[in-house]
């Protein structure tokens, strides 16, 4: 006898375990792990759909109490098999309950109603039609003869134009459908995304001789019998894109789908109207501001197998594709990818899997790649396809550094150096444009004491409140806000302010400095809105602004053909954020902005703003030399043994108690130590978690470094096993994350 263990249809049950049932004799060579399932469920009879996620010999429970499963579902649900299969390896990969893995490859939905269309016709001949309408035009029914005319003319009326101008209400429908006179059609019509509408259709454009051998050179690795993963390494504004679409065109032609990642939703709106203009309706877009009726469709399109290219941010990566050829993460250096919820999946290696399990291709496009993967490009384990030159062999852009410290030492107090003044100046009097980068939204400067040194903290988080521009100091962690303090409440100092820096401040210096001058601000406060991600960025690409300031969401991955001048005001708040990646991630940050400069005929500039003008990752963007910056980030990671060099894995928990919350990572660190006694693995902590409290729930992290990435996911289940048994850890809430 064999038994499976099933994990009920999680649309239906809040509950994080699994149950055992009885395999039929009939099942038992074709079950399998992966496989839907019918089943019996709680009182009655009640049939539930199910997940097997393990098969066992060995009975779990009383076998009297055990039920059997009733069916294996149909061939039509292979492909919810296939992200069931991928959920079981996150599950493993990343360390999670299979509920959650469960919930990540296959979200809840929402019980949505499929929007119909109604349309009335008639439903008997034309020349009955015609005597009745006759004999009503007699009698005293001319609404309904006025209908059956209308219907003579046309053969279909939609429901709510017919009963709205010719008023046809229930009074004149309901005696023609008792006639058998007409009757009510329904037709299920698709919520279409905004994303899609109104979008001329753009031709096949011919590839560059560079674009074409990229193109040649993916085709080659694809045709061996093992094809690797690709790195597709272009500099900004070599035409990646371009490189994409067609590969795409040989897949669809081929009869498959494509996932397209994006990191932003920002990116959206460019990337789609691109996509959906060359590919058409074969195209559709999955991201979180669309509504649960869009979300609903597009996932119902999917699966019908009605669309061909999916582009979406990192869930898009579970549309439910049943013939998947490729897919394709933009951008892929991008910390967006990474998952902060359980299961803290990596989109990067989800993908890798993903493919593997179905048979079809990865690209990861960037200008700066990530160094895991081009660590993997470099040992062989990724084929690397470059792109060295823009498009149409453009020059990259003039780039200047500022040092900042010089600048106040001539006594511009300013958040705008001599330098990037001149240059918005001189844009403005050609009528080019400019984009100015600030890693900040709002007014989100803290608040301190010019006389004691005291910041106003929120009293629920260990972070400092923001001031914002309406005079309130806010958390942007819970919520917590406050009035702007008049004098500091430690030393009583009037002296107390805010450093601001933010997009708004940065706006009204530009309104300020050069009078009328046309500025659009792109951050989350005017992005929160369905919609706002196009509307600011189609008005800036049809020159309704000379000036877009933003936080990263305009950096990444647009195309402004008018946008000669790029100006970043402060490159040293990415550096200084603790995180052992903030070399890189400010690299990045960079090189992208610089590169959003000289995209169209005229040449580019860029000007970054810095207090560390000799940092090697701010001299290497500004020379758009990626080689040179890994090579010294490389030897940094090493020496610290950091990922790729090495892998790393934290463990985070989180409690109410903060005692019981210290005493238990303890123990836990106590417990690694015992279990895996050598030198060679390299344990932090605990300790506090860089923001320590978030809403009065405190946080703490260990990390573990070692050179064998296998060594550490063996130790994290042995901590959820030493976890499970003590119940000292119930009141604590704690994930894993590798890397």
């Amino acid at each position: 006898m064999i038994y499976a263990d099933i994990v009920v249809d999680i649309s239906h049950e809040k509950v994080d375990r699994s149950f055992q049932y009885k395999v039929p004799e009939k099942m038992e060579k074709e079950i399998h792990p992966g496989m839907v399932v019918t089943i019996p469920f709680g009182n009655g009879s009640r049939e539930r759909k199910g997940y097997v996620i393990g098969l066992s010999d060995t009975p779990k429970y009383d076998l009297h109490k055990m039920k059997e499963i009733h069916s294996l579902c149909s061939d039509r649900e292979t492909t919810e098999s296939r992200l069931i299969a991928l959920a079981a390896w996150m599950r493993e990969r990343y360390g999670s309950t299979m509920i959650q893995a469960l919930k990540t490859v296959l979200p809840v939905q929402e019980k949505v109603k499929a929007k119909e269309k109604r349309t009335i016709c008639l439903a008997v001949p034309r020349e009955t039609a015609e005597k009745r309408a006759g004999e009503m035009e007699k009698g005293r029914c001319k609404a309904r003869a006025r209908l059956l005319r209308a219907l003579l003319k046309e053969e279909a009326l939609d429901y709510t134009e017919a009963t709205g101008k010719l008023g046809a209400g229930s009074g004149v429908l309901n005696p023609l459908l008792e006639e058998g006179l007409i009757r009510i059609g329904y037709q299920e019509v698709y919520r279409i995304p905004e994303d899609l509408k109104n979008i001329p259709e753009e031709k096949e454009k011919t590839l560059t001789e560079a674009q074409q051998e990229a193109a040649e050179k993916i085709r080659e690795e694809w045709e061996n019998a093992s094809p690797r993963p690709v790195l597709l390494f272009g500099v900004t504004g070599s035409g990646k894109t371009q490189v994409y679409m067609n590969l795409i065109q040989q897949v669809i032609d081929q009869g498959k789908q494509v996932i397209v990642l994006i990191p932003e939703i920002a990116l959206t709106y460019q990337t789609v109207r691109r996509f959906y203009g060359r590919f058409g309706d074969k195209v559709s877009v999955l991201n979180s501001r669309l509504s649960q009726g869009e979300r609903y469709d597009q996932f119902r399109r999917a699966s019908r197998g009605e669309i061909q290219v999916i582009v979406g941010p990192r869930s898009a990566l579970f549309t439910p594709f049943s013939n998947l050829g490729l897919i394709i993460i933009d951008e892929e250096h991008e910390q967006t990818y990474k998952s902060e919820n359980t299961p803290r999946y990596h989109a990067r290696e989800t993908a890798v899997q993903r493919a593997s399990m179905e048979g079809a291709r990865v690209i990861l496009g960037s200008a700066t790649p990530s160094l895991e993967s081009y660590s993997r490009a470099q040992a062989g384990i990724y084929a690397l396809v470059t792109l060295r030159d823009r498009f149409g062999k453009r020059p990259l852009p003039d780039v200047s550094v500022v040092d900042l410290r010089e600048e106040l030492k001539q006594g511009n107090r300013s958040v705008l150096s001599r330098k990037l003044k001149d240059s918005i100046e001189d844009r403005l009097k050609k009528g080019q444009q400019a984009m100015l980068f600030l890693n900040r939204r709002g007014y989100a400067g803290f608040v301190s004491c010019r006389s004691c040194g005291h910041v106003m903290k929120c009293p629920h988080c260990d972070v400092a409140l923001s001031e914002h521009s309406n005079g309130m100091l806010l958390c942007h962690y819970c919520g917590y806000k406050r009035p702007r303090a008049e004098s500091c409440p430690e030393c009583g100092s009037p002296y107390i302010g805010g450093f601001k820096a933010g997009t708004q401040q940065i706006e009204q210096v530009l309104k300020k400095t050069f009078p009328g001058v046309r500025v659009l601000r792109m951050d989350y406060d005017t992005t929160r809105n369905k919609g706002s991600y196009e509307k600011i960025l189609s008005a800036f690409s049809a020159h309704e602004a000379d000036i877009l300031v933003g936080t990263q969401m305009i950096v990444k991955g647009h195309d402004f053909p008018k946008v000669t001048l790029v100006g970043v005001v402060a490159a040293d708040l990415s550096l200084n954020a603790s995180d052992y990646r903030s070399g890189e991630r400010t690299f990045q940050l960079l090189t992208q902005a610089v590169g959003r400069s000289g995209r169209g005929v005229e040449n580019g500039e860029a000007v970054i703003q810095t207090y560390h003008p000799d940092h090697y990752s701010i001299l290497a963007a500004a020379s758009q030399d990626y080689e040179a910056f890994y090579r010294q980030e490389m030897a940094y990671r090493a020496l610290m043994d950091y990922p790729p060099s090495s892998f790393m894995m934290s463990v985070h928990a989180s409690g109410e108690d903060e005692a019981l919350l210290d005493e238990g990572m303890e123990y836990i660190g106590k417990f690694i130590r015992r279990v895996y006694p050598g030198s060679d693995l390299h344990i932090i902590g605990p300790a506090p978690a860089s923001v320590g409290k978030i809403n009065d729930v405190y946080r703490r992290i260990i990390y573990l470094k070692h050179k064998d990435g296998r060594l550490l996911a063996a130790i994290r289940d042995k901590i959820e096993k030493y976890i499970e048994i003590n119940t000292g850890f119930r009141k604590m809430y704690i994930q894993f994350d590798f890397e």
